[in-house]
């Protein structure tokens, strides 16, 4: 029980990082790992990765695996202690009927652990929490289902809002850097009950002086960002881009308030900093060229230093640009990306104030600038630079904010000194890290899972040194199993991950949040009925998007052989869609209107033939393809997936046999003749998909080279033939021609105009960077990306995207918005010329290649041609 202790000592230690979670003895050892065996055994395959930085060497699914089979222990123990506490309050009120009752519920829905309750019987699990929550809440089923206000008005409590901020009232911060680091003390101490499930604490914390310091405000901010990330709504989302719009406010007007009363040498010197941001920036993308002062000349304050107060609320406002790009990145549209590179530019524009600072002061940093400033440098830089690394160029055309290159290596350097140093940023870098390992892994896991797999696994061990049972680090555990193709110990972090956010600020969004988790790793281990109730259940509340979830309970419900029950599911999904558009809370810029319109077009497709074509398409097979979930599976479920394609194919087989044999004895038949390329082609790529996850990369060959014969015969789902040219290319890559499937990745991203397009350009874009980082150079993808870089360079500004009209229009209306002060409006002014001036003489570099036309390929795919051609090429 020594492990446990260890956990318990974290936990009183606010500020400490010593507390370690490991084996004492070899006893705990055989206890710890028991019930593990079996996911060890699975996961075997993968525990061999390389390691990305690191000096020590871990058993990768058994470190997991103790990791939470400690949390079980502690979290029967929470469970013991609050019965106990629910006893002694009967005995103390043993006349109260109604407490009672709620006793007794509240009893038995303690004594059934997680391990227990969930495994077949998801649903269960999802209400024994909503029960929970409803009774910790002093809510009962009776009021909750007949009086919702009252309901609503119970969370009240955790409504973040900075609405009432009197910018006149924000005083200049004159603090020296060790006495800001001792005021920000209760700072950290939120930090830590934020990251250890104490939400309500650290958010009374951070109220105490958020309409008057920046750092409490950003607290708050950070707070609304991360519950609009897990809950995926766009009330959620508009709430967190108000409450950092009044974060940067507040630390816009500190910083105005500070200069006003220091009109002289520091104000030149603020705005001389200031000025030369961008220009400083090219190339890495940080000041670099910043000659440090001299120790003397520091000291006898013969060069002028910007104030720390003044720095600190910099690097407020740059991080409340940062978390609101983030927010508008993840809207996945036109007027998103934009939004999010103007927040960009303003995030990287302060950030560059202050890092020039700290490379002035040279080794005396740390005497003008507080350790909690120089964490949040570490931690904005870096995060900007992950940020952007992993973004295509057709998204990086539209942001056109920049004209310098991101790089991803000083990233990692920025985040993990950051990480090392166990100031105010280091909890947020470990998340930033975690969040990059697995979104990047699980959008491109045949080319950078071997890469990131391990180094995610080493950032969460480290994290759960100083939060052993956070909820956030254990969501990422469940993520960083999956990664590793362990499907139980991924549920099982992310029912942990429920239990230790009960009765907490964020408990409704992390139990949606996880239980989608939960609900995708049934899908991957064919479990349909447990998948298709815990869908319906996110149906019911109304998380996310009601049609996705009613598409997702019809296709599970379709694959259990309840064909009317799932076409009673599909059915409603158009009437879904209308309700949706007549909302006034409907959000057409939502990352969720790509995925509903394909989803349509699929019902519409169904509805074309009354359903009898529903035996052609494997809906939930479709969804776990485009998604990526079968390098996350074990070989039987692979193979039971083969052998149901294979049973779609012959469906197809049969009713092209019979409308067939009709036209060889009718005339001129009604009939028309068979037409199931879409359905046909859709069904082969998955079986490549699922070949080239098998590791059967030469079996995938026939299967591609029929969809690229009849691909302009392929209308109606038009992202097929897009991604079966990133699948030729997967294939290409595993049979070691490396270089020629560059070319096809590069085909791909000729398309246009199809479901899930960024989706495809951010794969392509991560497996070109890792060829690029391998040395490898194709000639024909050489010319195309020069062309990109190119056509990216040349757009010197906003005004001059290819993106048209639709930008400018958009871009206008939301600088317009955000001028409200005549500080910002110089700063977008400064940003715009900056930006001018790098561009300028950029196009000098770009390599002009001679224009080749592709010679016929012979091996892999010998129908396809690669002609360069920018334009769509898929026929009507």
């Amino acid at each position: 029980m020594e492990s446990q202790a260890i956990i318990t000592a974290s936990l009183k230690q606010d500020t400490s990082p010593a507390a370690v979670l490991d084996v004492s003895n070899a006893q705990d050892f055989e206890f710890s790992s028991a019930g593990d065996t079996a996911s060890s055994t699975i996961s075997s395959r993968r525990s061999s990765m390389s390691s990305f930085g690191s000096n020590h060497d871990h058993t990768t699914p058994l470190e997991l695996g103790l990791v939470i089979n400690a949390l079980q222990t502690s979290l029967t123990e929470q469970q013991q202690t609050d019965e106990q506490e629910q006893e002694a309050q009967l005995k103390r009120k043993p006349t109260s009927a109604t407490c009672t009752a709620q006793a007794e519920l509240s009893e038995q829905a303690a004594t059934v652990l997680p391990s227990t309750t969930f495994r077949s019987k998801g649903l269960k699990r999802e209400q024994t929490v909503i029960v929970d929550y409803e009774l910790d809440h002093g809510v009962n089923a009776v009021t909750a289902a007949t009086t919702p206000k009252e309901r609503s008005t119970t969370g009240s409590a955790n409504v973040i809002a900075l609405d009432h901020v009197d910018l006149k009232s924000v005083k200049p911060n004159s603090l020296t850097p060790r006495e800001q680091e001792k005021a920000d003390e209760p700072i950290l101490n939120a930090i830590h009950h934020l990251f250890s499930n104490r939400f309500m604490k650290a958010k009374r914390i951070f109220e105490e002086h958020a309409e008057t310091d920046p750092l409490h405000a950003l607290g708050l901010g950070s707070m609304a960002f991360l519950k609009a990330l897990m809950s995926n709504n766009k009330h959620s989302s508009d709430n967190a881009l108000k409450v950092l719009m009044s974060t940067y406010s507040i630390a816009t007007a500190q910083i105005d308030n500070s200069t006003k009363r220091n009109v002289g040498g520091t104000v030149v010197q603020f705005l001389s900093s200031y000025c030369n941001t961008i220009k400083f920036s090219r190339g890495s993308g940080v000041p670099t060229k910043v000659a440090p002062a001299k120790p003397k000349a520091l000291e006898t304050h013969k060069v002028n230093t910007i104030p720390n107060g003044i720095l600190r609320a910099h690097i407020v406002k740059a991080e409340a640009c940062l978390q609101m790009a983030i927010l508008y990145l993840l809207q996945e549209s036109i007027t998103g990306y934009i939004k999010c590179g103007l927040n960009m530019r303003r995030a990287y524009s302060s950030y560059s104030v202050v890092w020039q600072e700290y490379k002035r002061m040279g080794q005396l940093h740390n005497e003008y600038i507080d350790r909690d400033t120089i964490s949040g440098i570490q931690f904005g830089i870096g995060a900007v630079h992950l940020v952007l690394s992993a973004l295509p160029q057709k998204i990086l055309r539209v942001v056109a904010a920049f004209g310098w290159k991101a790089d991803k290596h000083l990233g990692f350097a920025l985040l993990k000194l950051c990480l090392e140093n166990r100031r105010a940023r280091a909890s947020m870098s470990s998340a930033m890290l975690l969040a990059y390992y697995t979104t990047l892994t699980s959008l491109c896991p045949q080319i950078l899972a071997e890469e990131y797999t391990q180094p995610a696994i080493e950032t969460l061990l480290d994290a759960q040194k100083v939060y052993p049972n956070s909820t956030i680090f254990l969501y990422f555990a469940g993520k960083t199993s999956r990664l590793a193709r362990n499907l139980s110990l991924s549920t099982q972090s992310f029912v942990y991950s429920i239990e230790t956010s009960k009765r907490e600020w964020a408990e409704v969004e992390v139990l949606h949040m996880c239980n989608y988790e939960i609900g995708f790793n049934h899908m991957m281990n064919n479990n349909w009925q447990e998948a298709a109730a815990i869908f319906q259940g996110l149906f019911k509340e109304k998380y996310w998007s009601q049609p996705i979830f009613k598409y997702l309970t019809g296709a599970c419900l379709d694959m259990m052989g309840q064909r009317t029950e799932a076409i009673l599911a599909f059915a409603e999904i158009p009437l879904l869609m209308k309700s949706n558009k007549s909302s006034s809370s409907s959000n057409k810029n939502s990352n969720t209107h790509g995925i509903e319109q394909y989803i349509l077009r699929k019902i519409e497709l169904f509805q074309s033939s009354g359903y009898q074509d529903m035996s052609m398409t494997l809906c939930a097979l479709e969804y776990m393809y485009l998604f990526n979930a079968y390098e996350f599976m074990q070989v039987d479920q692979l193979e039971q997936n083969l052998a149901l394609t294979d049973y779609a194919l012959s469906k197809i087989l049969e009713a092209e046999k019979l409308e067939y044999g009709i036209r060889t004895t009718e005339l001129l038949p009604e009939t028309p003749p068979p037409a199931y390329y879409d359905q046909r082609a859709a069904l082969l790529l998955i079986k490549a998909s699922i070949f080239n996850a098998m590791g059967r990369y030469h079996e995938s060959v026939i299967h591609l080279n029929w969809i690229m014969d009849h691909k302009e015969k392929i209308t109606t789902d038009n992202w097929i033939v897009p991604f079966a040219f990133w699948e030729v290319g997967i294939t290409s890559w595993n049979i070691n021609q490396k270089a020629r499937a560059q070319g096809f990745w590069e085909k791909a991203l000729s398309y246009t105009n199809f479901d899930f397009e960024y989706k495809l350009a951010m794969r392509v874009n991560l497996a070109l960077t890792k060829a690029s980082e391998l040395g490898i150079v194709d000639g024909k993808a050489e010319q195309a990306l020069s062309r990109e870089y190119e056509e990216y360079e040349q757009c010197e500004t906003v005004h001059q995207s290819p993106c048209g009209s639709e930008i400018l229009e958009a871009a206008s209306d939301y600088e317009q918005e955000e001028e409200d002060e005549d500080n910002d409006k110089k700063e977008d002014d400064d940003d715009k010329s900056s930006t001018k001036s790098l561009n300028s003489d950029s196009t000098a570099h770009t390599v002009n290649l001679p224009h080749k036309i592709a010679d016929k390929i012979e091996q892999v795919v010998d129908q396809l041609r690669l002609n360069g051609s920018k334009e769509p090429t898929i026929a009507a």
